[in-house]
């Protein structure tokens, strides 16, 4: 045998169940498509956002969880409503999960050397139902080192270890199985690439290669970079499938290894349950195709359509995503746009906008605490590469007076589609909701919720003022794309991340980890995602791999 255990995928989920088995004196083949220079795969790019509760960053700031309410927030959030079949395992995966995040989570990630940013984000407030979809207290707690620095200890594991052979450049097409069992991987090697981090690659094969072990665990990832895959299973509930998407992730997040599981015999569930964000903008400095950043939005930009009508609620800046979502593609008249707009003004951008990505936002990723102060708590303007997509950005457009703003709108889409005067209207109907400090304005009512929690006030969320203020300006306009991002269905797995087949027995050498196997169980999040849990999923369902293949082995 070549190892005893060979994981496809060197991203996060990979990292975490290589750092397990090496620890426990495994040896492992770690085997992935892509250059070394890839080494953490899709986590290193990310904001590094953490699903935590009851935490002392919590706590510091008056901030009152517990699982019961974590617990309660993500079943209302997920909605299982497969629970004898696709969702049997996702559920108890769920509890699982929920439990890790209340309990030893952050000791462990702690021991390991990762730390976090004092303030905690109030991600995904939900459907603004007490038993729906949503966080009903902040918890996304943000890395310092941002999704580099969540990778960091795992690859510095795997890459210190003489227990661990690396195969880049090395693409999986098979599954070897033997007499039932899946014993080893089999496909081509690709031509050298030196090319850098998330860059697209050749597929050139130079030849031919197997490995063998004990066990497989399969960590390949999701679909976000296939767009013909996300539109083959685009859920109906979601309406039709836009016609153009920015893609949130490189493009070797390709869906191959789902398919070649399939084939070794584990069983595919909740395919049709996806995660894809609203607040995508085109990158002006991409690095793979159709590279989008998305916003990460406070509550105060007012969010319009295609047409210049006012989202409903809970169609609101960092509440429903999924919502937002139905909405956007499940409204006749909407169908044939792809893309909706934010309104807001200088002050909003200086104070709620931040963008997703560890290259976004370098104070965070280089732990610089001197500079996070100075650029986000105490400089002026918004920070440097919010002001770059401001500057730089096809999609922004920035002016004096809404007329203006509406004629810069309206020359970013083929033809003319919004009214000055039917978004003043708008505008003018929330503006006088700010004159005292309560509303019936839905959203102007989650803008003072959210001036209450201190993290928010501090960093995240503009006083409140009118949009049409000229002491507030310029009005900014940015145009909204739909990114790809997450899938949340794949492998189904119970809680050692054995893969399960169509009987609904393990299938023996088979184990998969991360989003391929929808974060666990085949999709622990069923329908809504509470944000700051993909890269925990990854970690989480990588960890119970390893550890369980370490006993069995």
């Amino acid at each position: 045998m070549n190892a005893d255990v060979i994981v496809v995928g060197a991203g996060l989920a990979g990292l975490a169940a290589a750092h397990e088995l090496v620890a426990a004196g495994k040896r492992v083949a770690l085997v992935d498509q892509e250059n070394a220079a890839n080494l953490g795969g899709q986590a290193f790019w990310s904001f590094g956002g953490l699903f935590l509760v009851d935490t002392p960053e919590q706590r510091r700031l008056r901030v009152a969880d517990s699982f019961d309410l974590a617990w309660s927030d993500w079943q209302g959030s997920a909605a299982f409503d497969r629970l004898d079949d696709e969702d049997s395992w996702a559920l108890r995966w769920a509890r699982a999960y929920v439990e890790f995040a209340a309990g030893e989570k952050r000791a462990w990630l702690s021991s390991l050397g990762l730390s976090w940013l004092p303030t905690v984000g109030w991600a995904e407030r939900g459907d603004l139902r007490a038993d729906g979809h949503g966080n009903s207290v902040p918890r996304f707690h943000v890395t310092w080192g941002t999704g580099t620095g969540v990778v960091a200890p795992f690859a510095r594991s795997v890459q210190s270890s003489n227990l661990v052979d690396f195969y880049f450049r090395h693409r999986v097409d098979e599954l070897i199985v033997t007499d039932g069992v899946v014993t080893g991987v089999r496909g081509v090697r690709l031509a050298p690439f030196d090319g850098a981090r998330g860059v697209p690659s050749p597929r050139d094969p130079i030849g031919d290669f197997s490995l063998t072990a004990q066990a497989v665990v399969v960590a390949s990832g999701g679909i976000g970079a296939n767009h013909d895959l996300v539109r083959r299973y685009w859920p109906p509930s979601l309406g039709t499938a836009p016609r153009s998407m920015t893609t949130g992730v490189p493009a070797h997040v390709d869906g191959r290894m789902l398919g070649i599981s399939e084939t070794a015999g584990a069983r595919l569930v909740n395919r049709d349950r996806m995660w894809h964000y609203t607040e995508g903008i085109r990158n002006w400095d991409p690095i793979w195709p159709g590279h989008g950043i998305r916003i990460l939005p406070a509550p105060s930009s007012m969010w319009f359509d295609a047409l210049g009508r006012r989202l409903p609620a809970p169609c609101l800046p960092g509440y429903d995503t999924m919502s937002t979502l139905r909405h956007l593609r499940t409204t006749p008249d909407l169908v044939e746009h792809d893309h909706s707009w934010f309104i807001l003004t200088q002050r909003i951008i200086e104070k709620e906008f931040a963008l997703s990505g560890s290259e976004q936002n370098p104070d965070i990723t280089a732990s610089d605490r001197r500079a996070f102060l100075k650029e986000r708590i105490f400089g002026k303007g918004a920070p440097a590469p919010v002001e770059a997509f401001k500057r730089h950005g096809a999609d922004f457009v920035v002016a004096a007076t809404l007329d203006e703003l509406v004629d810069g709108m309206n020359a970013l889409t083929d033809k003319p589609l919004l009214d000055a005067a039917v978004l003043r209207t708008q505008i003018e109907a929330r503006d006088r909701q700010m004159d005292n400090p309560y509303s019936k304005d839905a959203q102007v009512q989650g803008i003072r919720n959210s001036r209450r929690y201190l993290g928010d006030k501090i960093g995240r969320t503009a006083t409140p003022h009118r949009i049409l203020d000229p002491a507030a300006g310029p009005l900014i306009a940015v145009k909204l794309h739909i990114l790809t991002r997450k899938t949340l269905g794949g492998i189904q797995t119970d809680l050692s991340s054995r893969a399960i087949g169509p009987s609904g027995e393990p299938v023996p050498g088979l184990y998969a980890v991360g989003e391929v196997a929808g974060f666990g169980g085949g999709g622990v999040h069923g329908y809504n995602a509470l944000e700051g849990t993909f890269l925990g999923g990854c970690l989480f369902s990588g960890r119970a791999a390893g550890r369980a293949l370490a006993q069995a082995l």
